[in-house]
């Protein structure tokens, strides 16, 4: 059955069939309205028949007062009266609403509003039914259903107060070999070990276990673990495993999951399992110190201690908003969970925790380990993050070029006149969307596409209006696909079946790897596509809140999460450049043209990043460039992402998890691009910093060389217009691509730059990877790697680096290098493999006190040292 389907059958059935005879006072209002209340509950109510659409959103809708038939948009009062507490503990957390309509082809949008105006919820795909959650209902509310696309054609709208039932006590107890039943009453349920340290636990009151997300999200099951054995204490039954021992308790029927001494708990379930209506929730004890993060993409936050999270089919891009959320979280407290459905869900993290999902049955699968262990745990069963090509890490160009009602009649050639301004400005560019707009097709394709690879550029194309065209596009150069918001409805599972069908149609029809963005996707979607935060307006808070956003997806295994440079409808040079800046350290950055007005004069305004001129170009550039100097090290994170489900942008947390100044409001606000860069971002119209937080160890200011010993906080930070607060790790070693690179395409391949920050003390290591960057010939092993290492004694630096191992296609036999090694003293001499080097060699920079070391072209398939001999 489709998302969402939280609704039973029966229960849906008698929904159509009630409907409430609204209050007099309702009934005297000109629009309709019924209360929900311990006496009433559920309602139901009939829309008009509409002849057509509005094609619109809410803004399509006329004011009640204009439209008192509700011939346009159809408005409905609900009115909720429940006593004190009544959703603290209820597993779907809210009113459940719905429209219902009977031609599946047509869409009907709600939203719903409180009395002072705010929108609490919403359902605004293509999906039929719509359906959300009215969370914490109180008070009376204001339904909007908006006919968007609609050929005459009518809804039923549903709403219920959710009735609750606890689990009773354990009636029956079985199993070996690693799967075990249990029986409480009505309710069955079952526990299966699986290798790996990993419980899958399932309950339903109906007596029978069923899998409705069958293997849309789990793609692979893994084996069951039948090392186990049982035993009787008493109060519970234990079921011992080499990595846990789940606790069963009697009565009443309770769940704990401990370590294999069968004393230190993981998790423990304070109250039994509770089912509603349509709902089933687990109540957790929470630890003392223990945090949360997860959820997907949560807008505004990564941490969620104290916090109510929701997932579920999300239409509100801005901070609050979840629409590339997922089933899933992670404890500090050593495990994760993920709840294998499409059900929306509800998760607070208080005292106790409780997680609900929309659907009368748990299904969840709990991973143990440390933070970065059970991420990649989680996403080996929903999927690894998916290896992208090289161009898709450099920037993207998305714009309406055929019929552009905001712009004026263009052509979609007209798209290589932009390209050719990333040219003449020396900016990077990887791909170009052209037809990026509502009822925007292309023409000149093939053209088009060729046009773009003389830019060293790839055609990109919105699929908005199907994804059944692929072979044809991309037989005739399409390498992108943007998915959008039509995709989350029936059979497409909040997208997911979209991004694995796009990606599937570039493989299947080029050599090219597939890249696919989208922005509104559910568990597993990190295996085929870049998630982006979906349409915003500018502002300092647009700017603020996106840096925990994307650093908290990368705790539930996603590895590619982005925001437009700049927002989509507004324009601000300042702010462009401020955005700009710090999302040069994602992995994926995109801008969004033909949309925007000027917060100023209100005027249309194009966001390509040279258009507003000096000093803004030249700051532009300067980031991007860096951005595409920094390819080898985003590119080796990436390919880290593809084996472990950790990508690039981190909260400071997971590398620094004993660190509690890592959960500050400091601390939200910065992030980590893999382990080696702190970036924190300037998010406000000043040209100071306060508040940036260094962890543990020797951090070095990128852009003075300073140096600052952490844990510590920099307050008053100076950072005018062209300067990104940014420091590096000590020990970081840093694989970078010549000066003056602006294309994956034209770089030099013979020769690499290893940008170096040696520690006081020990060795630091890294290992570089390298292939093709475009096709999917590194599934079969066509790839190469290359080890550095380093070592700071009482009298130089070493740099050891390896043969580079392995080959792929356009692989060089030879490059040169260029080390940069920071900090003091200058050497006195410079060796590569223990013969000196000449002065032209090398050099000392005593203002940024940086050493430069240059080495002829050296063949791949050896080592070599490189040794800098200090003056003491």
């Amino acid at each position: 059955m489709p998302w969402p389907a939280w609704i039973p059958l029966g229960l849906a059935t008698a929904l159509a069939a009630t409907v409430l005879t609204a209050p007099a006072a309702a009934q005297a209002a000109t629009t309709p309205g019924a209360v929900l209340d311990p006496a009433h509950g559920s309602v139901s109510w009939q829309s008009p028949a509409y002849a057509k659409g509005t094609g619109g959103g809410t803004e399509s809708c006329p004011d009640a007062g204009a439209d008192p038939d509700n011939k346009v948009c159809d408005r409905f009062d609900l009115t909720v009266s429940v006593p004190d507490g009544y959703w603290d503990d209820n597993p779907e957390g809210g009113v459940p609403l719905s429209v219902t309509w009977e031609k599946p082809s047509d869409d009907f949008d709600l939203y719903v509003y409180d009395d002072h105006g705010r929108q609490v919820a919403s359902s605004a795909g293509t999906a039929d039914p719509e359906a959300t959650v009215i969370p914490r209902a109180s008070g009376t509310y204001h339904v909007l259903v908006v006919p968007y696309d609609v050929h005459d054609n009518s809804f039923t709208g549903t709403a219920y107060l959710p009735a609750t039932t606890d689990v009773g006590d354990l009636t029956s107890f079985s199993g070996g070999d690693g799967t075990y039943t249990i029986g409480a009453g009505r309710l069955t349920a079952r526990a299966d070990f699986l290798t790996g340290g990993q419980l899958r636990l399932q309950a339903d009151p109906s007596g029978s276990l069923s899998d409705p997300a069958g293997t849309a999200i789990v793609r692979r099951q893994p084996a069951v673990e039948r090392h186990t054995s049982s035993f009787d204490a008493g109060d519970y039954y234990g079921i011992r495993s080499p990595q846990a021992v789940l606790r069963v308790y009697k009565k009443p029927l309770r769940f704990g999951l401990y370590r294999p001494d069968n004393r230190t708990r993981i998790w423990q379930e304070d109250k039994p399992l509770r089912w509603s209506t349509g709902g089933m929730r687990q109540s957790l004890t929470r630890g003392a110190d223990e945090q949360f993060f997860g959820g997907g993409e949560q807008n505004g936050s990564f941490s969620h201690r104290g916090q109510t999270m929701y997932v579920s089919n999300s239409f509100d891009w801005d901070e609050g908003g979840y629409n590339n959320s997922q089933p899933f979280y992670l404890s500090s407290a050593g495990y994760g969970v993920f709840r294998n459905t499409f059900a929306p869900g509800v998760y607070t993290f208080g005292t106790p925790v409780t997680t609900g999902q929309q659907e009368r049955r748990l299904d969840a699968y709990y991973f143990l380990g440390d933070a970065k262990q059970v991420i990649g745990k989680y996403t080996a069963l929903t999927g690894k993050p998916f290896m992208p090509p090289v161009y898709g890490l450099e920037p993207g160009d998305s714009d309406c070029y055929l019929h552009n009602a905001n712009r004026g009649e263009r052509h979609t050639l007209d798209a290589l006149k932009v390209a050719d301004g990333y040219t003449e400005h020396q900016m990077p560019l990887g791909w170009m969307l052209v037809n990026d707009g509502y009822g925007c097709g292309y023409e000149n394709l093939e053209q088009t596409a060729k046009g773009l690879e003389d830019h060293h550029a790839r055609l990109g194309l919105w699929t908005q209006d199907g994804i059944d065209k692929l072979a044809d596009q991309v037989r005739a150069g399409q390498r992108v696909a943007k998915l959008d918001v039509a995709w989350v409805g029936n059979g497409y599972k909040f997208a997911l079946d979209a991004c694995d069908a796009a990606k599937k149609g570039i493989e299947d029809n080029s050599d090219a790897r597939g890249f696919v963005w989208l922005p509104v996707s559910w568990a597993g979607a990190q295996r085929c596509g870049v998630l982006w935060s979906g349409d915003q307006k500018l502002s300092w808070d647009y700017l603020r809140w996106q840096i925990p956003t994307y650093a908290g997806a990368t705790m539930s295994g996603i590895a590619y999460n982005t925001g437009d440079v700049g927002s989509i409808y507004r324009h601000d040079p300042k702010m462009y450049t401020r955005d700009l800046q710090w999302k040069a350290f994602l992995p994926a950055i995109m801008t969004m043209d033909g949309w925007a007005s000027d917060l100023t004069t209100g005027k249309p305004a194009d966001q390509q990043p040279w258009l507003d001129g000096e000093p803004y170009t030249s700051v532009n550039r300067t980031y991007l460039q860096l951005k595409e100097r920094l390819l080898p090290y985003m590119y080796t994170l990436s390919a880290e992402a593809a084996k472990t489900g950790v990508g690039a942008v981190r909260p400071l947390w997971l590398e620094y998890p004993d660190d509690p100044g890592t959960l500050t409001d400091q601390a939200k606000y910065e992030f980590l691009s893999g382990p080696d860069f702190l970036v924190a971002p300037v998010y406000q119209g000043s040209d100071t910093r306060d508040g940036i937080y260094l962890p543990k160890g020797t951090w070095t200011d990128y852009r003075t060389g300073r140096t600052y010993r952490g844990p510590t906080t920099i307050n008053g930070y100076h950072a005018p217009l062209d300067t990104l607060p940014l420091f590096v790790r000590e020990g970081a070693i840093v694989p970078m691509w010549p000066k003056g690179t602006t294309s994956w395409q034209t770089r030099d391949r013979h020769e690499l730059d290893w940008d170096l920050y040696p520690a006081a003390h020990g060795t630091s290591r890294y290992t570089l990877y390298e292939d093709d960057g475009v096709t999917r010939d590194f599934g079969k092993g066509a790839a190469a790697t290359q080890r550095v290492s380093m070592r700071a004694d009482g009298s130089g630096t070493t740099v050891s680096v390896g043969a580079s191992k392995g080959d792929y296609a356009g692989k060089a036999d030879s490059r040169a290098y260029r080390f940069t090694v920071h900090g003091d003293p200058a050497p006195r001499q410079v060796l590569l493999d223990g013969r000196l080097l000449p002065a032209s060699a090398w050099s000392y920079d005593a203002g940024t006190h940086v050493t430069t070391v240059t080495t002829p072209g050296l063949s791949l398939d050896r080592g070599f040292t490189v040794r800098l001999v200090d003056e003491r």
